[in-house]
């Protein structure tokens, strides 16, 4: 008999065996359901013989019959045609056996698996068995030798057999066909979920990749653009870490929806993980249409998402590539569209970019500088240079800045702003803090060691590297290895640090105060200010930054910011630091309004470590008219645009001493103010392109505190009138002058002037009183605060040790200097409560047999005390030797007695 052939499907008889729930042997069964018997076992095995030289003629027979059927003329290939000859003819074969045995049964189910998996329909297959009786008949007949009994034997045993065999083979039939089914539906899911996101339901980057490839096609035949989008959710990780990732996931998932309500049926959305999403917008007809589905997606993901109750309010942030014009294929552009992404983001988040070469070029140098900067310290290509700082009261040298400067070997010297924000993206930031604070402290040791007088050193400190769990013990450790005081360093935190306004931060601010650390507040009012930064935290600084003192002579919102800052940091107790001043009149700006100390250009740039220390060697200071308290030499500006007229001024005022500018507009006159400390201006009126009057209103504002002069042979009676009613001047004179009248109008003026300066020196010497004051009511706060922050530790402490010793079995009474029990622990009462209460008691009217025992006594002897017919064996021992008590701890142990 031919071997029967496997199917091709996954199905096999087991599996089919398993499905069914059934064996070869309950299978079998069914036979006693036809009455299948001995008798018919006994015929099959008469029947085989009489069959066998008719074996042939039904294969034929059979193998003609296929292939003349319609179905199976397109199966009719060499494989499946051999397949179905090995079947029939192993089915023939087995015709004539005992259908009870288990090698049939299973051959009988393979062979329906099989002709299912030729895709054969079950009519063909119960044909098959029509077609078989009819051939089998008269041979039947025949072989029975026309006795009709033993005829009707044949056929009645062959019907049973062929129904068993039917059976048989229709289970295997639909048990494989919904196996292949089933098999299918598997296979859909498994590609499904290869394809898509789980949770979202979106494509993920498989299928985003195979959408853009044929995006591209379609847009290569048509001529079309495709625009790629990157989606970035702004600050969605704090979402995250504020109220759990579950929210975080359905707010992701509604997201998903709303982009699919933003973009027609033939766009793409797809989800990336963590905050970005994609999309691939097909058959864009220009940019603009492009723009406009950007800001139908920003409007609808800026709605509030309510979920759990509570509304979440989220934005994005887009960048934007377009094929073929940006790039022509899925990698290039989906590199451009993150680049354009990263723009958005850097550009303050809520909007989108399109990519631009400019983009590439900028990104490229980033990731160059990024390698490179990885060196950079290995090849020490890092040096600190130090920035002084001066005080305006008494213009000495009172504290560096240090600055981290890179020498690059290409590029010279690279600008902070441009690789610092790098190394803060790629971690390097704790590495270069590291080394700067190991570097200045190496400085400070030289220098100290070199007898000079060295300054506090300010120390920037990046985010990343104030959260270093071990930044304060590295600190700690390279001071104290170098054998540096702590009070000689200053760390300045800019308010990005103090935006989560968490415990750990108060704390580890705190401790770095407790260490003798200055803390200055560094950028204060460009980020998210907040007073409470100032009364929260222990600042001993408040800096002034750059962007307001650049323009604050000229800027009447800069000149107010500068001096609420400055009011408010006094009135806490905290000094100022103004940074980036670089004239004249905006250190004496700075000065009028009470600002404690500069640093910038105008005082000295940033130096190298070599250089600085010839700074310090030459106790470089400010000049003397620009202290607070020093009394500057008269300055006068005279400005006319008719030069003779400036030089017969300046003769006749030259012999009263004063310092004389001149200038010939009213342009040219704020230039000189912007550069210089003048008391007194006097002007022309009538001016090209500026008036005096204007001119002088201008300086008004700019410097208050001049005294300013109309001096002229044309009057506008109007306009100067209203100019003097204003206060833009002070006093009107005419030409042509009479010397002697001018020079006594101008002697006034500066008399004026220094009436005024003397006022302001007097209320500048009450506000710093009272700064110092605040201050000092400041540091009593502190001290008072950490006082009895360690009283309320002590009395933890001391409930701890009482509680402690309540429970030791020993009984313990304490005694102060005057002999009082100041103690007795639980043990104590109740040996001796019970004859009378000893708390606060003298100990001799107690035991009055201590005092003459204890004195033969010493400390931590113990001696025998009879009490209330009682012997303890007792010692005592001095208290305060580790701590502030005074007293004795006495000890009672009562004497056992054994019979």
């Amino acid at each position: 008999m031919p071997n029967v052939p496997q199917s091709d499907n996954k199905i096999d008889v087991d599996t089919l065996l398993k499905a069914i729930d059934r064996n070869e042997d309950a299978i079998s069964k069914r036979l006693h359901h036809l009455e299948f018997e001995q008798t018919d076992i006994e015929v099959l095995a008469s029947l085989g013989d009489k069959l066998h030289a008719y074996r042939q003629h039904f294969d034929e027979l059979l193998y003609a019959h296929m292939q003349a059927s319609p179905q199976l003329a397109a199966l009719m290939q060499s494989a499946n045609t051999e397949r179905l000859r090995i079947v029939q003819e192993a089915y023939s074969s087995t015709m004539i056996e005992v259908p009870s045995k288990q090698k049939h049964i299973r051959d009988r189910i393979n062979a329906g698996i099989i002709l299912q998996d030729l895709g054969l329909e079950p009519e063909w297959y119960l044909g098959i068995y029509r077609k078989y009786l009819q051939a089998l008949l008269p041979v039947l007949w025949e072989v029975s030798e026309n006795q009709f009994d033993r005829f009707n034997a044949y056929v009645n045993t062959l019907t049973k057999i062929i129904f068993f065999d039917i059976g048989v083979a229709l289970d295997s039939y639909f048990i494989a066909s919904q196996k292949a089914v089933d098999n299918d539906r598997q296979m859909e899911t498994l590609t499904y979920h290869q394809t898509h996101d789980e949770l979202t339901g979106l494509p993920n980057r498989g299928l985003l990749t195979d959408r853009m490839r044929q995006a591209f096609l379609l847009a290569d035949r048509k001529g079309g653009t495709v625009a790629l989008v990157h989606l970035g959710l702004d600050h969605f990780k704090l979402i995250n870490d504020g109220v759990g990732y579950s929210t975080g996931d359905q707010i992701l998932k509604n997201i998903g929806e709303r982009l699919h309500k933003c973009v027609r049926e033939g766009d793409t959305v797809s989800y990336h993980g963590a905050d970005e999403f994609v999309i691939v917008l097909k058959d864009i007809d220009e940019s603009s249409h492009v723009g406009q589905i950007c800001e139908k997606i920003s409007h609808l993901i800026a709605k509030p998402f309510f979920i759990n109750g509570r509304n979440f309010h989220i934005t994005c942030s887009m960048g934007l590539a377009l094929y073929p014009q940006d790039g022509k294929d899925a990698g290039t552009l989906s590199k451009y569209a993150d680049i354009a992404l990263t723009r958005a983001k850097d550009l303050g988040r809520n909007n989108f970019q399109f990519f631009s070469l400019d983009m590439n070029e900028k990104m490229l140098e980033k990731i160059t500088l990024a390698s490179d900067l990885h060196t950079a310290i290995a090849n020490n290509q890092l040096f600190v240079y130090y920035q002084p700082k001066a005080d305006l009261q008494t213009g000495s040298l009172v504290g560096l800045e240090a600055l981290v400067r890179w020498r690059h070997p290409t590029l010279e010297m690279v600008p902070p702003a441009r690789f610092i924000p790098i190394a803060e993206e790629s971690s390097l930031i704790n590495r270069i803090g590291d080394w700067v604070l190991t570097q200045v402290c190496q400085d400070i040791r030289q220098w100290k060691n070199e007898g000079l007088e060295v300054p506090n050193v300010a120390i920037n400190v990046s985010a990343k590297q104030f959260l270093d769990p071990l930044f304060t013990s590295k600190l700690m450790d390279t001071l104290s290895g170098l054998g540096i005081p702590a009070s000689m360093i200053s760390l300045e935190i800019t308010e990005s640090i103090l935006m989560n306004n968490n415990v750990s931060i108060e704390t580890v601010l705190k401790e770095f105060k407790m260490l003798g650390i200055t803390l200055t507040l560094d950028d204060f009012g460009t980020g998210y200010s907040a007073l409470s930064y100032l009364k929260h935290f222990p600042f001993d600084y408040v800096k002034i930054d750059q962007s307001f003192v650049r323009d604050i002579t000229t800027n009447a919102g800069d000149a107010a910011i500068s001096n609420a800052v400055i009011s408010m940091a006094h009135s806490l107790g905290l000094r100022v630091i103004a940074e980036g001043v670089e004239t004249d009149a905006q250190c004496e700006f700075l000065c009028n309004q009470m600002c404690d100390e500069i640093q910038g250009y105008f005082f000295s740039r940033p130096l190298p470590a070599e250089e600085m220390k010839m700074l310090l060697q030459a106790r470089y200071r400010l000049p003397e008219h620009l202290l607070r308290m020093e009394k500057p030499p008269r300055t006068l500006l005279l400005v006319d645009d008719e030069p003779n007229i400036l030089a017969s001024l300046k003769r006749l005022l030259r012999r009263d001493g004063y310092q004389i500018l001149l200038a010939n507009s009213g342009q040219e006159g704020l230039e000189i103010l912007e550069k210089n400390k003048v008391d007194v201006i006097i002007s022309d009126q009538r001016m090209p392109n500026m008036t005096g009057v204007e001119f002088l209103r201008t300086a008004k504002v700019s410097h208050p505190d001049t005294v300013r002069i109309v001096l002229s042979g044309y009057t506008e009676l109007q306009s100067i009138t209203d100019a003097i009613n204003e206060g833009a001047i002070y006093k009107f004179l005419t030409k042509p002058w009479e010397d002697e009248q001018l020079r006594s109008n101008i002697q006034q003026a500066f008399h004026y002037k220094e009436m005024e300066d003397e006022n302001r020196r007097l209320s500048f010497q009450i506000q710093s009183t009272n700064q110092e004051l605040a201050k000092a009511n400041r540091q009593l706060a502190d001290i008072v605060d950490q006082k009895q922050q360690q009283i309320k530790r002590d009395e933890i402490s001391l409930e701890i040790v009482r509680e402690a010793l309540q429970h030791i079995p020993l009984a313990l009474i304490a005694i102060d200097e005057d002999n009082m029990i100041a103690f007795i622990n639980a043990a104590a009462e109740g040996l001796f409560l019970a004859h009378q209460p000893i708390l606060g008691a003298d100990i001799d009217d107690c035991f009055p047999e201590f005092s003459v025992s204890a004195t033969g006594f010493k400390e931590g002897e113990v001696f025998q005390l009879g009490f209330a017919d009682q012997v303890f064996h007792v010692s005592w021992r001095t208290m305060g030797e580790r701590s502030r008590s005074r007293g004795k701890l006495l000890t009672f142990r009562r004497e056992l007695h054994h019979e």
